[in-house]
């Protein structure tokens, strides 16, 4: 199952740089990296990168991250959360996440 993870500009620059990052400021404060499921992707978008522009969009491998846990989060849904470092040799793919007239412009990939 593909997973999804949302970077403003700046934390993938770091993470290009770098190769590996704790994620956002959210992330760090919670102990551990934020992501969504397809069907939850967009209401992340939403609620916490509202109007955002030069997002990245990430895509993983759930069963390829030993260190992922579903917790329950918004509205007790499972949310996948990683207890590790993000790595971008990782990742599947990557693309932008363009803001659009009605939210963020999800790649074709996710449908």
């Amino acid at each position: 199952m593909l997973i999804y993870k949302i970077l403003r500009a700046e934390e993938w620059a770091a993470l290009e740089a770098e190769g590996e990052t704790g994620g956002a400021p959210i992330d760090l404060a919670d102990g551990y990296v934020h992501f969504s499921t397809a069907e939850q992707a967009a209401e992340t978008a939403a609620k916490h990168f509202a109007g955002a522009e030069g997002l990245k969009l990430l895509a993983y491998d759930a069963e390829r991250l030993p260190e992922l846990r579903w917790e329950p989060s918004r509205g007790g849904q499972l949310f996948p959360h990683l207890y590790a470092p993000l790595r971008r040799d990782q990742a599947l793919w990557v693309a932008d996440l363009p803001l659009g007239p009605e939210g963020h412009v999800f790649p074709p990939e996710m449908r």
